[in-house]
């Protein structure tokens, strides 16, 4: 059950890092210095002091950062691997008891893949905002995009299991839709 746990709480919580890189590190930070969440013993520096002031640091410089229009696109540039290797973190440091093997395996294809794709989908989102608002918008989808890396988060803390199964429903749905209309794109491009 802690294995199903871990993964459960990793999904949700790098998939947060696809809205937000640095939020979802210092809720986990948070939670394990509250004693909520509890981390493998390689990751217990995340549930440190010194950890919470430079994720605090971070998550605020990132967000700030995120409201500039036309610089919010670049930092999607550096923020794409930033969450994947965020996401890989957030879910080897919930998974526990395992063979390093399975734990490393698991943070790779669960959580930087479910980060990696919920990055994706933001950064369409915003360059849909820049191109159909001229970038005034983008504060907007901003804004949103931190709501919901805070609230991910901390729901995820709290119902790992249910968050994990409505991201899984959500990431296929949304994946099987732009993979349609790719493939639709193709498909037309080619006749």
């Amino acid at each position: 059950m802690d294995l199903i746990m871990g993964v459960c709480l990793g999904i949700g919580l790098s998939t947060a890092c696809g809205l937000r890189v640095f939020v979802p590190l210092l809720v986990m930070s948070i939670a394990s210095l509250s004693g909520h969440l509890s981390l493998s013993p390689e990751f217990d520096w995340i549930g440190t002091y010194p950890a919470l002031v430079a994720f605090a640091i971070a998550a605020v410089i990132e967000i700030l950062l995120y409201l500039v229009p036309f610089f919010d696109n670049l930092l999607d540039t550096i923020a794409t691997p930033a969450a994947i290797i965020a996401g890989i973190i957030a879910t080897a440091s919930c998974v526990s008891e395992v063979s390093p093997f399975l734990q490393w395996s698991l943070a790779i294809i669960a959580g930087g893949g479910s980060a990696g794709a919920l990055q994706g989908i933001t950064a369409l989102t915003r360059g849909a905002s820049t191109a159909t608002t001229g970038g005034l918008g983008n504060p907007v989808v901003s804004i949103a995009e931190m709501g919901g890396a805070i609230l991910l988060s901390i729901l995820t803390i709290v119902f790992p299991v249910l968050v994990c199964l409505v991201v899984i429903v959500v990431l296929f749905f949304v994946g099987n839709k732009v993979f349609k209309k790719f493939r639709k794109t193709g498909h037309a491009t080619a006749f």
